[in-house]
């Protein structure tokens, strides 16, 4: 796909270079708006107005949606007043929200001076709501029937007024704005009787969902139900919009992004990475270091305290990097199974419990098994090949038992901790991968040296 993009922006600069205008509209003609998005975000300032000219117009609208803030930016203000408003007069109204929240002061006022009264107004109406809630990310462009229409009066009215409209194929049953039900295009065109009252034929048991309510859960509920569209009502539930797929799955990828970076330990960030600055990415990553620094003194001071015994010992030193290692894969196994089941509304605070008696489970055939190749890697690899000295049943008993502790804490507290932290408030992903492995490290340090104490009398 990325060498089918590079050779198409190739072919549309030579035609551009050659000036053969004609050919270049032909060509952009027949491109899906997201395919013209990718070559115009990487094309030279200069040549992106005079490319995107060329397209028609509602292919312009299209594709201006799917490009990059900064390109949209560069457009707009090269754009007259006459052609910005020709872009916003063909745009949807959540994509004229996405685009408004994007853009610098000056940039918006220019948009909305261009817009028309009526889209300005659903505009500033969308804006109130919070960022994160549904009626931020809902289009008040849908289609409502009334109960009392015919079959034949709500086609003609899908008809007359679907062009303006998001989608067409969900219609809401409404009256004095309050929603009743829903219906289809086919059920509407399937119905065997013209002159069927909707009311007749709508579905009145309609899952809606508040203008104040989170995002996520929004989305969550189209991954549940497969819906293509979910209204959206205010407290007294009157219709004032509709969320539909696209929007959600553009919530999901942001917020499994975000997840990702936080269990990465790296502050969330909205642009691309290849157009983030060096210094943008180092201050995304450098507090969460400082952080994981600072905190790994723990460990630290661990390992200074049984300073003595390591020295009684030294071949236990060489199997710590491995005990800690297993300690912190063990828990962000756990930790990242638990924050997805959170993120999906799988699991909940009240599933601990069986969480627990599960991992515990899971934990110990993992020691065991982990125990048992331990011992034999102890023994035939750095006892028998490599021929370190100090290799005693009693050390390999240390290390095996160790492993199969660690690991069972390590899957406690990863299963614990993230579900622990979204009760009190918390962003269950920041306690995921971070801060259980340095948990983690110290108490396998801690178990460590307590089982050697205990067999090899330090």
């Amino acid at each position: 796909m990325a060498e089918h993009t590079v050779m198409m922006k190739e072919t549309l600069l030579a035609l551009l270079n050659s000036k053969k205008y004609l050919s270049l509209r032909d060509i952009l003609a027949t491109m899906n708006p997201v395919d013209i998005a990718a070559i115009f975000d990487d094309l030279e300032e200069d040549r992106l107005p005079l490319l995107f000219r060329l397209l028609p117009k509602e292919l312009a609208s299209e594709t201006f949606v799917e490009m990059d803030p900064e390109a949209q930016e560069l457009l707009i203000r090269g754009f007259s007043d006459s052609e910005l408003k020709e872009v916003i007069d063909e745009l949807y109204v959540d994509d004229a929200v996405d685009i408004v929240e994007e853009m610098p002061a000056n940039v918006v006022r220019r948009i909305l001076g261009q817009a028309d009264p009526e889209m300005r107004k659903q505009i500033n109406e969308i804006l109130r709501y919070p960022e994160d809630s549904a009626g931020s990310i809902m289009t008040t462009e849908c289609v409502t029937l009334r109960p009392d229409m015919t079959v034949e009066e709500a086609i003609k009215r899908i008809r007359r007024t679907g062009i303006d409209k998001e989608t067409i194929y969900t219609c809401y049953v409404t009256e004095d704005r309050k929603l009743l039900g829903l219906t289809t295009v086919k059920d509407l065109l399937l119905c065997e009787d013209d002159e069927e009252v909707i009311s007749e034929i709508m579905e009145e048991n309609v899952i809606s969902v508040n203008t104040l309510e989170d995002k996520e859960d929004v989305a969550q509920l189209f991954s549940k139900y497969d819906f293509l569209a979910l209204p959206v009502v205010d407290a007294e539930n009157r219709l004032v919009g509709i969320v539909t797929f696209d929007d959600a799955m553009d919530v999901i990828e942001e917020e499994v992004t975000e997840d990702m970076e936080k269990m990465a330990a790296m502050l969330p960030s909205e642009k691309p990475y290849m157009r983030l600055s060096t210094f943008e990415v180092f201050k995304n990553r450098i507090p969460w270091l400082m952080l994981l620094m600072v905190s790994a003194t723990f460990t630290g001071m661990i390992l200074n305290y049984f300073e003595n015994a390591l020295a009684k010992q030294i071949v236990l030193t060489s199997f710590i990097p491995m005990l800690m290692d297993t300690a912190g894969n063990s828990g962000s196994q756990t930790s990242v199974t638990i924050v997805r089941g959170l993120s999906i509304g799988e699991i909940a605070l009240r599933d601990l419990p069986r969480i627990l008696w599960k991992e515990c489970r899971v934990a110990i055939l993992c020691g065991i098994a982990l125990g048992l190749t331990a011992f034999l890697k102890i023994f035939l690899v750095d006892s028998m090949l490599l021929g370190e000295e100090g290799i005693t049943l009693g050390v390999m008993m240390t290390v095996c038992i160790t492993l199969a502790i660690t690991v069972l804490c390590a899957k406690l507290v990863g299963g614990t901790l993230p579900i622990v932290a979204e009760r009190l408030g918390f962003d269950p992903a920041v306690m995921a991968s971070p801060f259980i492995t340095t948990i983690v490290d110290a108490i396998a340090l801690l178990v460590y040296f307590q089982i050697a104490s205990m067999l090899l009398g330090l």
